[in-house]
This record gives C-alpha cells, sequence and structure tokens, in this order.
C-alpha cells in the first residue's frame, strides 16, 4: 500500500521574490559581517566614529520603519478579505512612512557630511554610508512597488509587496544595533 505524503509547504508569494528576499539577506549579512571584523582592529575608532551619529534619529525612524510595516502587513489583510480600498490606504500609509523614514536618512547624510565625514573619513563611515546607503535604496524601491501595487490591489501583489517590505524592515532591525548601539 502506497501513502502518498502531503505536499511540501510552499511560501506565500511568488518563488522570485523569496530568491531575490534571500539574496539580499545575504549581501546585508556579509556587510554587517565585515563591518565587525573591521571593528576588531579598531574597536576605539570606530566608537569615536559612532559616536557622531545620530543615535535619536536612529529610534525614530526604527519606529517609522516598523510602523510602516505594520501598515504593509495590514494591507495584506485586507487584500485577503478583498477590500481594496482598505488595503490601499495601508499600502499608501506603508509608503508615506517609507518616505518619512527616506526623509530622516537623508538629515542624517546631510548632518553627518557637514560635519566632513565621508566614506573616505574612516572605515566606519565606509561601511556606514555603504550599508545605511544600500538600505535607503532598498526604501526607496519599495515606494514605487507600493504605488504600482496599490493600482490594481491583487492579494498576491500586495503579499509580495508586503514580503519585501519586511525584508527591508528586518536588514534596518540588524543595522541598527551593529552601527548604532555596538559599543
Amino acid at each position: 500500500m502506497h501513502t502518498s505524503s502531503p505536499p511540501a509547504p510552499v511560501p506565500p508569494g511568488d518563488l522570485l521574490m523569496w530568491i531575490l528576499i534571500l539574496s539580499e539577506l545575504l549581501v546585508f549579512g556579509a556587510g554587517l559581517a565585515a563591518f565587525l571584523a573591521v571593528r576588531l582592529g579598531d574597536p576605539e575608532g570606530f566608537a569615536a566614529a559612532q559616536a557622531q551619529l545620530h543615535r535619536g534619529l536612529a529610534g525614530v525612524n526604527t519606529l517609522v520603519l516598523v510602523t510602516s510595516g505594520a501598515c504593509a502587513a495590514l494591507a495584506t489583510r485586507a487584500a485577503a478579505l478583498s477590500r481594496k480600498p482598505v488595503a490601499r490606504l495601508w499600502l499608501l500609509a506603508a509608503g508615506a512612512l517609507g518616505a518619512v523614514f527616506l526623509g530622516i536618512k537623508a538629515t542624517e547624510f546631510r548632518d553627518l557630511a557637514a560635519l566632513g565625514f565621508s566614506t573616505e573619513t574612516h572605515p566606519f563611515f565606509t561601511f556606514y554610508y555603504l550599508l545605511t546607503g544600500f538600505h535607503a535604496a532598498h526604501v526607496a524601491a519599495g515606494l514605487p512597488l507600493f504605488l504600482i501595487v496599490s493600482w490594481r490591489c491583487w492579494p498576491a501583489g500586495v503579499e509580495m509587496a508586503a514580503a519585501f517590505w519586511h525584508m527591508v524592515d528586518l536588514v534596518w532591525v540588524l543595522i541598527l544595533p551593529v552601527i548604532y548601539l555596538l559599543r
């Protein structure tokens, strides 16, 4: 007697989106690992450079981005319940909060540049600008994604956009302690 086993669980959404998310997590993970490895050679220099950052703005940005992620999750739920107008509003709210995040990050970049800190100043700032700038590029990529998905507002599209956005949230939650808090 042959019994068939149940099908293997498949993650929600499109396989290509999950490949993108995994590859992005690996890239950011490698960047953070390199940051930590270089930091081992100059902990005092890294601490002095880190002291120039706006920890308060980073905290506000964390709240903004996590709230944006909650909006994306609520959009997914609304889309699954065929409540397109509500899903659109949540997607637009998530995108608006993403824009706020970028505005705060731009302020931080501007203030550091005004103090003369660039990628050439110290290895800390090289990693800081690369990691947070690459992350900001992902936030910026999510904004038109939300607009496009909110136009048609189909459940699978909303789910994929939200999955991408949750990856952006996760990366920030990893960047925050390593770049801003670790002493």
